[in-house]
């Protein structure tokens, strides 16, 4: 089967769209306002750019009344946000730090989360999470859509600061993935966590191609 999106209708009960760039990590992202209320939600449009110097990005949609997010907002404003990693076991708070709220409204009080202060960005991180980045906002490029619901604003930010939980550092200091199960969204209302890792290499990478692979910059410079 095949049809064009947004000329013709969808030969499927459900559009396959979003379940077939899966599986995509959530964008747990924490913000603050320039009131000093904090804000979290997860968005499962988010992604890594480049990693010298680390930059990333998350899409957000807006709200059905045409507002824009509470965190495209505070990022703009405070000119930072803070990513946390979400995980199989937070996958219930993840889902209640979803839900359409007033402006105002602190979701890691709705959720029952833990604070962390930040040291650069203003706005605390979710402490029961193991992996923070601490961004500094860059820009947001704003992409017009057929419905209020789908004009999406994607915001790009550099990582000035990473944390990571110690007790989820394997002995060759590399993330213990299948302990911390990072949630993912397959489309539709499903999700997956990682359970299961395999190690493909690169036949014939040079040592910089290597190097950008293994996460470390510093030996391609």
């Amino acid at each position: 089967m095949h049809f064009s999106p947004g000329t013709e209708d969808c030969p499927l009960p459900f559009d396959p769209f979003k379940s077939c760039t899966v599986p995509r990590p959530i964008g747990w992202i924490s913000t603050i306002s320039k009131t000093g209320v904090p804000n979290l939600a997860p968005f499962s449009q988010w992604q890594n750019i480049t990693y010298d110097p680390p930059i990333v990005m998350f899409s957000a949609d807006q709200h059905v009344d045409g507002r824009r997010k509470d965190t495209v907002i505070n990022a703009e404003e405070t000119g930072f946000f803070v990513w946390n990693m979400a995980t199989y076991a937070l996958r219930e708070k993840v889902n209640i730090s979803a839900q359409p709220v007033a402006r105002g409204v602190d979701e890691f009080e709705l959720a029952g989360l833990g604070k962390l202060p930040c040291i650069d960005a203003p706005g605390p991180r979710v402490a029961e999470s193991p992996c923070h980045f601490e961004c500094r906002y860059l820009n947001t490029l704003r992409f017009p859509g057929t419905t209020r619901v789908s004009d999406a604003d994607v915001v790009f930010g550099q990582v000035v600061r990473i944390h990571i939980d110690d007790d989820v550092l394997l002995p060759s200091g590399k993330l213990d993935i299948l302990r911390i199960r990072p949630l993912a969204r397959l489309g539709y209302y499903d999700y997956t966590s990682v359970t299961e890792i395999f190690d493909m290499r690169i036949p014939n990478a040079d040592g910089t191609e290597l190097a950008g692979l293994e996460g470390r910059p510093q030996r391609a410079r």
